[in-house]
């Protein structure tokens, strides 16, 4: 039996009534293999993997800040101003693809794209590797997790890629609620997520990361007004229809993400709530509406990241392959 229907029938709600919501509660994932999820963590947290040596995958996209730094645009190699606003990585392994524009297929072929990306850590992976051998510590850990004698960045971006799989946020309210807990949310809450429902919301935010399983156009009803000149999923596709399409934004831990859109240029959610539900879905909410979605959203804040993982027994490392 699936972990949702356990959880579901210990809190006394069927799970055909949860599984017809159109958002689906997130778990905490399972961890399979502790040494590489280790492995992983040292990299998404090491500068070491930039030209400069001060940025690293948390700088953009900070575990402590909702898997998002907080800007409107990201700062990268030599105080350069990005194009676009950092998505979080919280979550992220639900997504249909990875970046904006889905130019990444999925966690792993995102992990290289900033390292070689001059506006962002600037080194090449070449570089990358280089300075990995250098350090006896990841010699050591790449050797145990993959038995390989050369670090290889396949084997580096798998290994970044197995730790963010772990950045979920489960047990939020919400979560709580759509398994059967009536007292998780607040009334206001509950007339938020009707509300969500009720104006088309989910037709774009739904599933287990409320959003992120399509791309869309930002501006369907009225133009979105912005300086950004970001082409969205145009750039991939080379399709001017995909002009100004995006990867949907999770919407799970939204209260910590700000400033919202893929230009940063909204610091509150209530500002956004309004926004796209004028130029998405053509609606002008009241301001009681608002507050109520707002609530709502609020509720998809879940439990953070804590990095722990389970003890376990000491492991052999995999035995070396022979070079070829």
């Amino acid at each position: 039996m699936k972990k949702s229907l356990v959880f579901a029938a210990t809190l006394g709600i069927s799970a055909s009534a949860m599984a017809a919501e159109p958002i689906q509660p997130i778990y905490a994932t399972t961890v399979e293999d502790p040494a590489k999820v280790e492995l992983g963590k040292k990299l998404f947290f090491d500068p070491r993997l930039s030209a400069s040596g001060f940025i690293s995958c948390n700088s953009c996209h900070n575990l402590s800040m909702g898997g998002s730094d907080n800007l409107p645009t990201s700062i990268g190699h030599d105080w350069q101003l990005g194009p676009i606003n950092s998505p979080t990585v919280l979550n992220a392994k639900f997504n249909v693809a990875q970046f904006w524009d889905g130019r990444a297929a999925d966690l792993q072929e995102q992990a290289g794209g900033p390292i070689a990306n001059p506006g962002e850590m600037a080194f090449t992976h070449v570089l990358a590797i280089g300075t990995l051998e250098t350090i006896p510590g990841y010699v050591h850990d790449f050797r145990h997790v993959y038995g390989d004698e050369v670090i290889t960045i396949e084997e580096v971006t798998d290994a970044i890629a197995t730790f963010e799989d772990t950045l979920v946020t489960p047990h939020s309210p919400f979560d709580r609620f759509l398994m059967g807990d009536e007292s998780a949310i607040t009334m206001e809450a509950k007339a938020g997520y009707e509300l969500f429902k009720n104006v088309g919301c989910t037709a774009c935010h739904n599933g287990k990361a409320v959003g992120g399983s399509s791309f869309q156009k930002m501006g369907i009803v009225k133009p979105y007004e912005t300086d950004s000149e970001v082409a969205g999923r145009s750039a991939v596709t080379g399709q001017e229809i995909d002009r100004f399409s995006f990867k949907v934004p999770t919407l799970r831990n939204v209260e910590l993400t700000y400033p919202y859109f893929h230009d940063g240029a909204v610091w509150d959610l209530g500002e956004a709530v309004n926004i796209m539900a004028e130029i998405q879905l053509g609606r002008e909410l009241k301001a009681e509406e608002t507050d109520q979605m707002v609530a709502f959203l609020k509720t998809l804040t879940g439990q953070q990241p804590d990095f722990k993982l389970p003890i376990l027994p000491p492991s052999s490392p995999k035995t070396p392959r022979p070079n070829p």
